[in-house]
């Protein structure tokens, strides 16, 4: 995923006599640049496999002026990463879940069962919840006992104290 961020240089920098804290003159240059929050941009391919459509859905969102572009320092359209997050949060829709279940958990994810593998305890749960693939370890007694199988219509119901945020690295592509 190619991302490209917002740049103070071109806002310039202001280039002072090297004078130091104390008035004296040091012989250096030093720039003083304002400090601005980089606000990450993404190109429409990039958003369209965010959001998880085509790039063309994402083009005819912009024609019809529901998700704003501007143009990047090689003219090409890219989308504000928080116009996106704020357009993909209003989009949002989810399975409809078919338990009838009142719970504290808010992540439910809806899904199909693609893998059982159990032994005479533990087994492993294996679940697409839309472009999501879901792992649950569970006792092979619940998995009888729910009749889990390729193809069963299940509900995966996170409830964590510890959720870990990673953002892409300077290195990523």
């Amino acid at each position: 995923m190619r991302l490209t961020w917002s740049a103070a240089a071109a806002l310039g920098s202001k280039s002072t006599s090297g004078a130091n804290h104390t008035g004296r003159a040091t012989g250096r240059t030093r720039s003083c640049v304002p400090i601005l929050p980089l606000v990450p941009q993404f190109r429409i391919s990039d958003a369209a496999r965010l959001l998880g459509v085509s790039d063309d859905t994402v083009r005819r969102w912009v024609d019809a002026g529901a998700l704003p572009v501007h143009a990047d320092a090689s003219n090409r359209k890219v989308v504000d990463g928080a116009a996106l997050a704020a357009f993909a949060r209003e989009h949002a829709s989810a399975a409809p879940d078919p338990s009838d279940v009142q719970s504290s958990a808010r992540n439910r994810l809806v899904g199909l069962v693609t893998a059982v593998v159990s032994d005479r305890v533990m087994a492993q749960v294996e679940m697409q919840c839309g472009p999501h693939r879901i792992v649950s370890l569970m006792s092979s007694e619940a998995v009888r006992e729910m009749a889990l199988e390729p193809g069963s219509l299940a509900v995966a119901v996170i409830k964590s104290t510890t959720v870990v945020v990673e953002t892409p690295g300077a290195g990523s592509p």
